[in-house]
């Protein structure tokens, strides 16, 4: 089976639903989600049987560049993240009247294309294109359907693209000269690749600097509340959900196999550095009174424990980062829809508007309770399996990067309690607050369902990326 079929699926989608009109787009976008989910189960199947998924054809003579894609547990985790979310975001956008729906069901189908290409390219510049093209669809997404003042969204959204970019320039450089040493984009070439130590620093340094903006990580963090803020909440799910994996994601396929001296040299620094987001995010996240606001600093937090579990470089540090990746995809893609269900009852997104929605619709609040909980690493909930092994990679390294990171849990457990009892609990806001709809509900249980599955049963997911893992962990310390 050709894994190029899923990417087929995905950009076939995105023009059947530009040309569908804005009538039946959503309609035709959700189709082509839930197939390209259909296909990715059916490819994770065949992989499971043993069957090898990878392409690799001749694309450009000079340089020498190949569409290659490597379908390994890896790349099949974060498909299945790719392609279980795009059909969930689509689905929880069905309550809000889009305009020029067309335009913005078929971007989002793009990006979907875009983000499943950066995990699957094994060619350095075929991933830097993948990587690039991702970017262009939530741009217009944030630009165009963003809420608040238009100048400063407009703002908040250019100097997303401006970072990201120039964060991306450097990782270009960095393959430019990867290639003058290799004389391919190949992974398997640059992994073997013999670099000296300041070769390998710089290098490294290359890449960090594209991946901690897009993370984000502390102090390349400026850009995310403001975006995730202005931006359309299918939009900030996005950028939340799955577009923040791709840096993640790339740390461990990318940057630490071609540079682990640098890696390990500087481990400490770079571990460091995702501890002060736990911190600082949860710090921030306490002050915050507009829900989206405290939300994504609750993200930023929680994305700076994973990546000081990928640069523990231990085992336990990646498999742990890979299952909190996920884990924090779906638990953060439900916390903003459910506050995008507050917005569109009550107007609001200011927390001390909010309350006693608890008596009004019991159902919403009980689904809140489970993605509250969830958040804050409740034992049976996914996030619980994904944090726990972090923090147990952490004290490999030294007990008091564990305790750091631990704070994450209960800085956590404070705030989102406090929001939970703030919006849900006291009394009665004097609108009417409606119970979930049909199609709010099913994105909600969907959301829930997988979270309390691997929560409760990760063996399926652990038993698909531990040898992925295996085998970058050796070639981190040949």
């Amino acid at each position: 089976m050709d894994i190029s079929y899923l990417l087929i699926i995905l950009l076939v989608g995105a023009l059947a639903t530009f040309l569908a009109g804005d009538k039946m787009a959503s309609k035709v976008a959700l189709f082509f989600g839930l197939v390209s989910l259909g296909f990715t189960l059916y490819i994770l199947s065949l992989f499971n049987a043993g069957q090898n998924l990878d392409v690799t054809l001749a694309w450009i003579t000079k340089p020498v560049v190949s569409f290659s894609l490597k379908a390994d547990g890896l790349a099949l985790a974060m498909l299945l993240l790719n392609g279980i979310l795009t059909p969930i975001i689509i689905l929880s956008s069905f309550g809000t009247e889009v305009k020029n729906a067309k335009n913005f069901y078929a971007l989002i189908l793009f990006m979907s294309f875009a983000m499943a290409g950066t995990f699957l390219a094994s060619d350095g510049l075929l991933y830097y294109i993948f990587w690039e093209l991702a970017l262009i669809p939530i741009y217009f997404i944030a630009l165009i359907w963003g809420n608040g003042d238009a100048e400063e969204r407009k703002k908040a959204v250019v100097k997303f693209f401006i970072y990201t970019l120039a964060g991306s320039l450097f990782m270009l450089t960095a393959f430019i000269y990867l290639y003058g040493k290799a004389g391919s984009f190949q992974l398997e070439a640059l992994y073997n690749l013999d670099l000296s130590a300041t070769e390998q620093l710089w290098i490294f340094l290359a890449f960090f600097l594209a991946y901690a903006i897009k993370i984000p990580l502390i102090p390349f963090h400026t850009w995310q509340a403001s975006v995730y803020q202005k931006a359309p909440t299918v939009g900030t799910m996005l950028l939340s959900g799955i577009m923040l994996k791709m840096g993640l994601y790339s740390v461990i396929r990318w940057q630490l196999p071609i540079a682990p001296m640098a890696a390990k040299e500087y481990m400490n620094i770079f571990i460091g550095l995702g501890i002060a987001g736990v911190i600082y995010g949860s710090i921030v996240a306490l002050r915050q009174k507009d829900i989206k606001k405290l939300l994504a600093y609750s993200s930023l937090a929680h994305v700076g424990l994973i990546a000081a579990g990928t640069y523990a470089l231990n085992i336990d540090g990646l498999r742990g980062a890979v299952l909190q990746m996920m884990a924090h995809g779906f638990v953060v893609v439900g916390l903003f829809f459910a506050a995008e269900i507050i917005f569109r009852r009550l107007e609001t997104r200011t927390i001390s508007e909010m309350g006693g929605i608890r008596i009004q619709a019991p159902a919403f609040a009980s689904m809140f309770m489970i993605l509250v909980f969830a958040s804050v690493s409740l034992p049976s909930t996914f996030n619980f399996i994904g944090e726990f092994t972090v923090l147990y990679s952490l004290f490999q390294v030294n007990i008091w990067f564990s305790i750091l990171g631990g704070l994450t849990i209960i800085l956590g457990a404070y705030y989102m309690l406090k929001l939970y009892q703030h919006s849900m609990l006291g009394e009665t806001n004097t609108k009417v607050f409606k119970d979930v709809t049909f199609s709010e509900g099913l994105v909600m249980v969907s959301i829930i369902g997988v979270i309390m599955f691997f929560g409760l049963y990760p063996k399926p997911l652990t038993d698909l990326i531990t040898p992925s893992l295996e085998a970058i962990i050796l070639q981190i310390n040949k």
